[in-house]
């Protein structure tokens, strides 16, 4: 590893056939580009020409041929195939506090759990419902990096156990958060702003579902699903690390549907930078999400993998292997082969809302790339009689655009900010009909 690579990966890592469109124009770039002159050409996959060269031309061809041909190429060649809902999942309340946050909210805490066996692993879903709302309400649920307890400064959230991983000792130990770990992460939680508008957030950790390193998938529910199908091995379409977790919000949204004071009609489901990847794959195989939102999600996520731009194929595989399946390590320094690309990931939310978002100092994430999938998704979303981003340019910083595909980038770094909520916010409220 060159020292150029070395310092890029090392601050990657701890952040948190019928192809008409052709962009960029010069020789292949080297693994790390910066410099957007140096972006090669590129030809993108059309997401409107079925594998046998029909023309989709309405919205029911999408529908029933071509939107499920694009969703087998993402499962056979980056996700994987994630197994169906549990039989034998039962979710329990475990605590409810209905004062919780100086009486702005109820705080339910709802433990999913997939199986009845000891080694299967429990969910532990935290849900605010804000008190001043009539019910039901819509929601926002996403997942959390480091635990519930780091989204809010409330005491009554249960701290939970995490499995870590020692890069310098190669060892992994189960510990519990302390105390001061309570609202670490509260800024990325704009709960008042939501509250306001009256909407719930819910939010799961990572941990919970599979922790997030390599051997991570032992105590997840890979590892069960595994042990459960008499398997030793995960095949090289099995799904991944993003493929659980977005695995994940789907049940949750299974415990929606049973709880009275959710609308489990308008559930947004949105995360920022790997949880922007793993909702933009919810989002994708699970319908009943109404809206899905990609915060800095870019390689992998919402940016272009042909472009070559910041973070690659190459580079994501080799620093986190285990997010995607074994099939997808083929298209390492590859990504002109796969037989896909991310513009159609963001199309299989097609024709429910979606916002793509950036930062402009996140260079990493690639936020023309980003921009341009938004983009390349709007002729599906013209199938359904719906605009996409509406311009042809990159727009100006902070300055938002799209209709049912929303776009923006703003100054700052690799984050989520209350700018950003902002807009999520105000484009939930427009798609479904709440205020002017």
């Amino acid at each position: 590893m060159n020292s150029t690579f070395a310092k890029l990966f090392a601050a990657a890592a701890s952040l948190p056939l019928s192809c008409a469109i052709v962009l960029g124009a010069s020789a292949p770039p080297p693994d790390i580009n910066y410099d957007e002159s140096k972006v090669g050409s590129y030809t993108l996959p059309d997401p409107l020409v079925c594998a046998d060269g029909t023309k989709v031309t309405d919205a029911a061809t999408w529908r029933v041929k071509r939107r499920p041909e694009i969703l087998e190429l993402f499962r056979a060649n980056m996700h994987g195939r994630s197994p169906a809902r549990p039989a034998e999942m039962k979710f329990e309340v475990t605590s409810v506090d209905k004062q919780a946050l100086g009486g702005r909210a109820t705080r339910k805490e709802i433990t999913v759990r997939f199986g009845p066996e000891p080694d299967a692993p429990p969910m532990r879903l935290l849900l605010y419902v804000p008190n001043a709302a009539p019910k039901p309400v819509p929601a926002f649920i996403g997942v959390n990096f480091e635990g519930n307890h780091t989204i809010a400064a409330d005491p009554g959230i249960t701290l939970t156990d995490q499995w870590t991983w020692d890069n310098k000792t190669k060892t992994e130990s189960l510990k519990r958060p302390g105390e001061e770990t309570r609202g670490k992460s509260i800024g990325r939680w704009a709960l008042d702003k939501a509250f306001a508008r009256g909407y719930a957030v819910a939010t799961i950790p990572r941990a919970d579902i599979e922790p997030d390193y390599a051997e991570g998938w032992r105590h997840g529910i890979r590892g069960y699903s595994l042990k459960k199908s008499g398997r030793t091995e995960f095949a090289p379409d099995d799904w991944g690390a993003i493929g659980a977790w977005a695995w994940g919000l789907s049940r949750a949204l299974d415990y929606f549907e049973t709880d009275s004071d959710i609308d489990a009609k308008h559930v947004v489901v949105m995360g920022h930078s790997r949880m922007g990847k793993t909702a933009l794959w919810a989002g994708a195989q699970d319908e009943r999400f109404a809206i899905v939102i990609s915060n800095d999600s870019g390689e992998g996520g919402a940016a272009l993998a042909r472009r070559w731009f910041g973070e690659t194929t190459a580079v994501i595989n080799k620093a986190f292997p285990h997010w995607f399946c074994a099939n997808f390590k083929q298209f390492s320094g590859h990504a002109d082969k796969l037989p896909m690309d991310q513009h159609e990931l963001v199309a299989l939310s097609a024709p429910r809302p979606v916002y793509v978002a950036s930062a402009e100092e996140d260079r990493w994430a690639d936020p023309r790339g980003e921009f341009l999938s938004a983009k390349n998704a709007g002729p599906v979303y013209q199938l359904f009689g719906k605009e996409g981003v509406g311009v042809d340019e990159m727009p100006a910083v902070n300055h938002p655009v799209g209709d049912t595909v929303g776009y923006h980038i703003r100054t700052g770094k690799h984050d989520v900010t209350e700018y950003d909520w902002e807009q999520y916010l105000r484009f939930a409220d427009r798609h479904f009909g709440r205020g002017k």
